[in-house]
């Protein structure tokens, strides 16, 4: 069995502690395969391979299983409040 979606979201929110996580399965249900959008102020001053850096170390456990890993977003807390209102408009 690979690892579930619960299992990634457990991990990343206990090692990020994130203001807004979105984990999809897009494995269709095997668990090989994830996409990721994630806020955390611990991405404050890293840049973005940085900040993958951080969310694949917090994973390191669940990388051993997973096939592929996309990180459609790793942004800091000010850069997503500027995107959500930038898409209101």
């Amino acid at each position: 069995m690979g690892v579930t979606k619960e299992q990634v979201e457990s991990s990343l929110t206990s090692r990020l502690k994130p203001s807004h996580l979105e984990v999809i399965d897009t494995s269709g249900g095997c668990g090989a395969s994830f996409a990721i959008e994630i806020v955390s102020e611990q991405f404050e001053g890293k840049r973005l391979l940085e900040r993958h850096r951080i969310v694949n170390g917090a994973l390191e456990d669940e990388m051993k299983q997973i096939h592929a890993l996309s990180i459609k977003k790793a942004l800091t807390p000010e850069q997503w409040k500027l995107q959500q209102e930038s898409q209101k408009i």
